[in-house]
């Protein structure tokens, strides 16, 4: 009986310690370029050790891209292609066994819009981290801006 007991507190502290596990916090801020224009930037603080991926992977066969989700919006217009920024690494991984781009630090991401009169714009992202030996499941972040 003593072992079941000491078996269901380990179990319960581990998923406990392995839920509280969250190396990567998101912040985001929207910056009015021109009138009616704003650059929508994200940014990861991923912690030492830890990195998220690019948008733009060869094959969606490895790692969860980092992508961003916009709730359907007639006021607002997404123009061109999110871009990425920060410190990059390319090349062959072995934990997936092919060429990936990931990032560490505090990379962001930036997408500009163009706002057709005054709304909220909402959505989700949606990222996954690794470090050199494992990785937490993909995880959603929600978003939301006032845009004038």
């Amino acid at each position: 009986m003593k072992k079941l007991l000491f078996f269901a507190v380990a179990l319960l502290a581990a998923g406990a310690v392995f839920g509280q596990m969250n190396p990567v916090k998101w912040s985001y801020e929207a910056k009015k370029v021109t009138d009616g224009e704003y650059d929508l930037i994200f940014t990861a603080h991923i912690q030492d050790g830890w990195y998220v991926y690019s948008q733009y992977l060869e094959s969606d066969d490895g790692p969860i891209r980092t992508s961003f989700n916009f709730e359907e919006n007639a006021n607002v217009e997404l123009i061109g292609k999110a871009t990425e920024e920060g410190r990059k690494y390319e090349g062959y991984d072995d934990l997936f066994a092919m060429n990936i781009v990931k990032f560490s630090g505090e990379p962001t991401f930036t997408q500009r819009i163009r706002v057709k009169s005054p709304t909220a714009l909402t959505g989700y992202l949606e990222f996954m981290t690794c470090d050199n030996e494992k990785c937490l499941p993909p995880a959603e972040v929600n978003f939301r801006f006032g845009l004038e």
